[in-house]
């Protein structure tokens, strides 16, 4: 299965990083059931554990490492 990371930012439209989901390809709510933008910023799925996708929802990453190899 593909993901993606999609940007949570502090309000809608904002520019100041919340926190990055992971999102399962042709879905529109992250794996912990958050509602993103998904205008907003994006990283691929091999970016996850890295500074770049800093800070990470501890839920997505949990559910991410449970469901890919």
């Amino acid at each position: 299965m593909e993901h993606r990371i999609f940007a949570e930012m502090t309000e809608p439209g904002g520019s100041t990083l919340k926190e990055w989901h992971m999102v399962r390809a042709g879905q529109s709510v992250s794996m912990c059931g958050r509602e993103l933008d998904m205008t907003q910023e994006q990283l691929p799925a091999d970016a996850w554990g890295t500074e770049r996708a800093r800070p990470f929802c501890h839920t997505c990453g949990a559910l991410f490492l449970r469901e890919v190899p």
